[in-house]
């Protein structure tokens, strides 16, 4: 065996290792139910400051930027769908997304892969081009170098903030956004779970967006199997089915705080549904309480 192909097999047993260790911490953080908490063992976040971001595009630089990285961007999912990077199996429900074109919307996805987002990108070019705006976390805006710093700065991204005043023009650009009908994808469920095929109990904030500006949800649940071939970690290779289920309205009946709770439990319920119909098994979790 050459020294380069023994040195390859050490980095592929290494990145197994480490997956390995992703996987025991997700069991552990579902059995304690820490639903929201991030098994990934990123870089200190950087605070992200009001004159460090411009929501909305508002500065023609930013406008230019925005433009050529969007495209720059397509082309590369593309290329990962081609070179079977990125393997989207089925597009189910498309007339789902179709019914809210419409409206300003708020997109709920789960979470289990850097990349899961391009799937979305890739149902729904043909209808909204690159106009998908992806609230993200603080430090994937402030402290992600090279080329995914440059996508999660320009492709339509609205960050997350410690800061008050940044937040305030956090909230301030999803009202504008979903008030021209805008699409806006929302991780409710916060911290990226690799490879994790079950929905997880929600945050709020996604909802609370959703009935301030009485617009609906569109819940999206990806669902995975496994192909023949194996990915660089050692594991195999996932293939998608991208599920858009039917969208969810607030009750102009309800308060807000009755519409937050209704919205989130009933995205949470079709989501429960479309993995048990996929799967063909109860949705169970390990969690001690």
């Amino acid at each position: 065996m050459t020294e380069m192909a023994a040195n390859k097999i050490q980095q592929v047993v290494k990145k197994e290792t480490d997956r390995l260790k992703i996987l025991e911490r997700i069991d552990e953080y579902e059995k304690k139910g820490w639903w929201s908490k991030d098994v990934e063992d990123d870089p200190p976040t950087v605070p992200l400051t009001a004159d460090k971001v411009d929501y909305l595009n508002k500065k023609f630089s930013n406008k230019i930027l925005t433009f050529f990285v969007n495209k720059i961007a397509w082309n590369f999912i593309k290329k990962l769908v081609k070179q079977k990077a990125l393997r989207i199996k089925e597009i189910k429900g498309i007339e789902n997304f179709e019914a809210v074109l419409d409206k300003g919307v708020i997109i709920t996805c789960n979470h289990f892969n850097a990349f899961d987002n391009f799937a979305l990108h890739y149902a729904f070019y043909p209808y909204i081009k690159a106009n998908l705006y992806k609230v993200i976390r603080e430090g994937n805006f402030t402290s992600f170098p090279g080329f995914y710093g440059l996508l999660f700065r320009h492709c339509n991204t609205l960050p997350l903030s410690s800061n008050l005043s940044c937040m305030k023009l956090f909230r301030e650009a999803i009202t504008e956004l979903l008030s021209k009908k805008k699409k806006i994808l929302v991780y409710a469920e916060q911290g990226m779970w690799w490879n994790y095929r079950k929905p997880r109990p929600m945050e709020r904030g996604a909802f609370l967006f959703a009935a301030k500006a009485a617009a609906p949800v569109l819940p999206v649940f990806i669902t995975m199997t496994d192909s023949d071939d194996v990915d660089n970690d050692g594991f195999p290779v996932q293939e998608y089915t991208v599920n858009i289920l039917e969208p969810i309205y607030p009750d102009p009946e309800k308060s807000e705080r009755e519409n937050i709770d209704y919205l989130r439990s009933k995205n949470y319920e079709v989501w429960k549904n479309c993995y048990e119909d996929f799967y063909k098994m109860p949705l169970t979790y390990i969690t001690e309480d």
